[in-house]
Order: structure tokens, then C-alpha cells, then sequence
């Protein structure tokens, strides 16, 4: 269950923070600015999705009720605000591809992980693909091509069509991190195996799965900058794939960010947000 499998993971880290920097990609060159914690208390803080504007964080937090909703951060004004307040628990919030709704993974009251859409407007709550469950982690690439982390043994990755219902499984053994690539109808995946994983890419056109990059063992965490750039974390580093090897970009070491795991870059291309082990409030 996800509830257990987030409870697991913040109780291991000693809970964790939410950190944003500027991000400038000219040509090949890439930089970042100095991280600021947007989050900055003692708890679970995770899963951070760009708004559409770039100008806010939606994320996952677990505070003194015990109970995982979705909040917003706004990042101009450090102003936090609860977006979802249910009975239920929610969880990886993500922008719908009409940009009308986020879809969060809803974990219901007979424990049932759905994937759920919330609308932007307020109105109610309606799930998506009703006989897919559990889900544990979503990937949007259109409306008609949603990727899926299917909990299991062995967990698996799933192609599946909203309108249709049609859902194909194209893998097993698969890692947490799910992520669009830019400007392509396609998605990237962690391949896990006993002695290299890879980052593997799934063609939602044709349904076929090629291999990308081997990962540095312990890395899964990665995204893709709009010109087409591989960035996965590593412990206090951010790593960049260039000419078949993984370069620092960016080592945090130096400002106490250490633990780095999920990460996610905006839309607009001129920040980036990731998550680190909670170091308590500064």
C-alpha cells in the first residue's frame, strides 16, 4: 500500500524538505542557482509538481493529523496553503494534460489506491480508470497515454488510455520515477536489475520500451530539461548525462542539502525543485 510505503520512506529519511533554484539552460550548458527551502519544518514533505505558470509547488504533506493531502506553495510569497482536505489520502500530484484538474493517487477508505481528478474549479472529485488499481506512481504524456506504477510482486509499469480503458503492462520490476519527455510522445522509466538499472524510454505511439542510460547505483530520480538533457540525482549531487557518462552539475554538499531523491523542473524551464532529507527548521 502507499500509505505504508510513504510512512516507511519518511520515517527512514527523518522526514524530508521541499528546495527550489533558479535553472538556465543555454545550448548544452546548463546551470543553477544557490537551493532555497521552500518547506523548512520538521515532517513529510514530498512529491512536488510544477504549477502550469511556474510560480507555485503542489506536493505531498503529512502534518500533525497524520494525513497526507495535497498543498501549494507559492513561491514569491513562501505562502503555504492546503489544497485538499479529505478523509481520504492524496498523493503525487500532477497536472492534467487539459490543464483543468491535477490527478493525485487517492488512498481510499478501504485502502483502494485509485488514480483520482480533482478540478481546478472545486467541483467534485472522479476517478480515473476504475478497475486500475493499486497505482502507486502516474505519468501523463496526452490524454489518450497515461504510464502507471502498478504495486505488486514484482511491481509493474502499465500503458493505459483513459477514454478506452485499454491497459497494456510493458514491464516489471520497475523503479518509482515516472517522467514525461519533453517535445516527444514518450516517457522515461526505471528499469530495475541486480547489477545496473536503466533508464529506459517508453514510445507511447508504438508501445515499445529502448534502454537510455545505466544508472549509478542507489540513483532513480531523473528529469529532462526542454533541449533534451538527462538529470538524475545522487546523494548531495545533481548529475548530467553528457557523451555517455554522468557529469556533476551540481554538488549541494556545501550548503547542507544532503539526501536528494525526487525531482521536477517547470514548464517554463527556470526552476527546479527537489526533494532532501529534513535537516529540522532553520
Amino acid at each position: 500500500m502507499l500509505v505504508a510505503f510513504a510512512a516507511t520512506s519518511a520515517k527512514a529519511q527523518g522526514g524530508s524538505d521541499l528546495y527550489v533554484a533558479s535553472f538556465h539552460e543555454v545550448g548544452t550548458h546548463l546551470s543553477i542557482g544557490r537551493p532555497v527551502n521552500v518547506t523548512n519544518r520538521v515532517g513529510y514533505d514530498n512529491q512536488p509538481t510544477f504549477t502550469a505558470d511556474g510560480r507555485a509547488l503542489l506536493f505531498t504533506s503529512i502534518r500533525e493529523d497524520a494525513q497526507a493531502d495535497i498543498w501549494r506553495v507559492t513561491l514569491a510569497t513562501d505562502a503555504v496553503e492546503r489544497v485538499t482536505q479529505t478523509t481520504e489520502s492524496e498523493y503525487s500530484a500532477s497536472r492534467t494534460p487539459d490543464g483543468l484538474a491535477m490527478s493525485v493517487i487517492r488512498v481510499e477508505r478501504d485502502s483502494t489506491q485509485r488514480l483520482w481528478r480533482f478540478p481546478f474549479d472545486g467541483s467534485a472529485p472522479t476517478v480515473i480508470l476504475p478497475a486500475l488499481r493499486p497505482v502507486g506512481y502516474h505519468v501523463w504524456v496526452n490524454e489518450a497515454n497515461l504510464g502507471a506504477f502498478i504495486l505488486g510482486e514484482p511491481n509493474a509499469l502499465v500503458l493505459a488510455d483513459p477514454r478506452t480503458g485499454r491497459v497494456d503492462t510493458l514491464a516489471r520490476d520497475i523503479g518509482r520515477a515516472l517522467v514525461r519527455v519533453p517535445g516527444r510522445e514518450a516517457f522515461t522509466f526505471v528499469q530495475l536489475a541486480r547489477d545496473t538499472s536503466w533508464i529506459s524510454e517508453v514510445d507511447v505511439r508504438t508501445r515499445t520500451v529502448r534502454r537510455v542510460a545505466p544508472l549509478p547505483p542507489g540513483a532513480e530520480y531523473h528529469i529532462w530539461t526542454p533541449s533534451g538533457q538527462l538529470i538524475i540525482t545522487s546523494g548531495t549531487r545533481l548529475l548530467v548525462r553528457v557523451r555517455d557518462q554522468w557529469d556533476v552539475l551540481a554538488d549541494f554538499a556545501p550548503v547542507g542539502v544532503r539526501g536528494i531523491s525526487r525531482i521536477a523542473l517547470s514548464s517554463t524551464g527556470d526552476r527546479i525543485a527537489f526533494v532532501a532529507a529534513d535537516v529540522g527548521v532553520r
